[in-house]
């Protein structure tokens, strides 16, 4: 009798440990997506997709960067360190590298090489350019390495940045249609990686037009199917449906995928394979998966956020979230698995449309403006001082300054008091304006957390609200505005309690929750400001 009571004792104790951790962490980012989506496009979603999470789980509805600029890569690395890029070091999608004197990509590795078939370049990645752990690290580390952890995603660096420094995985899709990896991670793609590649199964979604999938009468919440404010698709005459995927794929090859909401879709079969193939979640060790979709991005870069391509895009991801959830439900089981949805940036309004409706706005491009920078500096100064001009940030030719004898506070000045002159900008910063840093100046603790000494300019220049450097079609993002900055943030599943959430609050606390809530260390470069709403029992 003792023994069947110890042996009773026993499996509690191992059944109450075993709850202080869910079966899996799954994180889903989506590329470019706007809160407002959320609520415009709300009545025409399904019930189990965007508005089962929103019904059944914890809705934070006023969730910000906290940082400038506002791209795929700092959002990403922000979301799963819990810190911003002044910390993380990954300042841009690629920024230019003063060592180097030349532009460096986010996950550029040359000392690894490709797994998989694609171009040799695709595959030179790894998540060494970042500079602090990420909550995925401290699964790894907190489990001994036992919990698996894998990133995946159309785009590189919504793949690899997320899992972190020692995933076991990270795979990313390739311009020719398979997915990729890179020697970082191995020596050889898993079997079941081949297999999925040999299948092809792109090409069943390239194989028919992308139609709308409600009647016409549903997209009323978007702009008129041809308008002046959409690019075109893939050679596309029109910006409008039906687009002949069949066509494109023949002209341009599988990459066509990722600019349709089918490249959404493709993502999910692949972490579906992934499930089951390396057995996440199956055991009493915590894994982690982490899904970029990134369609979206490409899709809205192309269209803009009043389109009906981005609209039908959503209401179709909508679609392939409720049937991934009903995926996770049954492989690894309703309150096993903890999930998290939220997005790496969203999106300005297309700045003529702005216009069009007497919004007071000129469209500025990047071209534009460098060459005014570099026709200043040779009508002031006799020559060219300016480095690079990217990421709204002014690098100059220290050497060539210090040649000519010139002092370089009067150089920035003097550049500051030229741009300020300009219409479209609202605050010049200098090098040492941003590290002094104050509270005082709302945007400058956005600039100050997006800036590293070591990686930025001496100048960063911020634009007035409605304005960004992007021009024609389509839409861009990057800056500290509310419509940059403002994206959703859904808890969903393992121990999260129903309700939402009004008050502010940053990307950053993602991370260090996270932690909290499957007792891990927090990652080494967070402020450790966590959402005690999904905490609390």
């Amino acid at each position: 009798m003792k023994k069947i009571f110890l042996l009773f004792t026993v499996i509690a104790i191992f059944n109450a440990n075993a709850q202080q951790r869910p079966k899996l962490v799954v994180g889903i980012v989506v590329d470019q997506m706007k809160m407002e989506y959320l609520y415009r496009f709300s009545d025409d979603f399904s019930a189990n997709g965007f508005r089962r999470l929103m019904n059944d789980g914890y809705v934070f509805h006023n969730t910000h960067y906290n940082y400038m600029p506002t791209y795929t890569a700092p959002g990403h690395a922000s979301i799963y360190t819990g810190t911003t890029p002044a910390v993380h070091g990954i300042v841009g999608n690629s920024w230019f590298d003063k060592n180097i004197g030349k532009s460096r990509y986010c996950t550029d590795d040359t000392s690894v090489s490709i797994l998989g078939t694609g171009d040799s370049g695709e595959g030179k990645m790894s998540p060494v350019n970042l500079e602090s752990t990420t909550i995925t690290d401290e699964l790894r580390m907190a489990t001994n390495f036992k919990g698996k952890v894998i990133g995946i995603s159309v785009k590189d660096r919504g793949a690899i940045l997320p899992a972190g420094h020692f995933a076991n995985w990270a795979f990313w899709l390739s311009d020719s249609g398979n997915f990729i990896s890179s020697t970082f991670y191995g020596k050889q793609l898993p079997n079941w990686v081949s297999e999925f590649n040999a299948k092809k199964n792109y090409v069943t979604y390239l194989n028919k037009d992308w139609t709308l999938l409600k009647p016409e009468s549903v997209y009323d919440k978007s702009l008129a199917d041809d308008n002046p404010y959409e690019g075109l698709l893939y050679g596309s005459k029109k910006p409008v449906f039906p687009y002949n995927l069949k066509e494109m794929y023949a002209s341009k090859g599988a990459k066509v995928i990722k600019s349709t909401p089918f490249g959404n879709d493709f993502l999910a079969d692949f972490a579906k394979e992934a499930i089951a193939n390396e057995g996440l979640g199956e055991d009493a060790v915590t894994d982690f998966l982490a899904v970029s979709f990134s369609s979206t991005d490409y899709v809205g870069h192309l269209t803009g956020p009043r389109s009906r391509e981005i609209q039908d895009t959503y209401l179709r991801l909508d679609n392939t979230i409720a049937d991934f959830l009903a995926y996770l439900d049954k492989k690894v089981g309703k309150d096993n698995y903890l999930l998290f949805l939220t997005a790496d940036h969203a999106a300005a309004e297309n700045v003529s449309f702005l216009k069009d409706n007497k919004y007071a706005l000129d469209v500025v491009g990047h071209k534009e403006l460098s060459t005014q920078l570099r026709e200043f500096s040779k009508t002031n100064f006799g020559s060219d001082l300016i480095l690079n001009y990217s990421n709204y940030n002014l690098f100059f030719d220290k050497k060539q300054i210090q040649e000519k004898g010139l002092s370089l506070d009067k150089v920035k000045l003097a550049f500051k008091d030229f741009l300020m002159k300009l219409p479209q900008v609202k605050r010049v910063y200098t090098e040492e304006e941003i590290l002094a840093g104050t509270t005082a100046d709302y945007f400058l603790t956005f600039v100050t957390k997006g800036y590293d000494s070591k990686q930025n300019g001496e100048l960063v220049i911020l634009d007035k609200a409605g304005y960004i450097e992007h021009e024609g079609t389509g839409t861009s993002h990057g800056t500290p505005y509310s419509y940059d900055t403002h994206v959703p943030l859904l808890f969903y599943g393992w121990n999260i309690k129903k309700g939402e959430s009004f008050d502010k609050k940053v990307i950053t606390q993602i991370a260090p929750t996270i932690a909290q809530k499957i007792k891990v260390t927090f990652p080494n470069g967070t402020e450790s400001n966590v959402l005690t709403e999904v905490l609390d029992k």
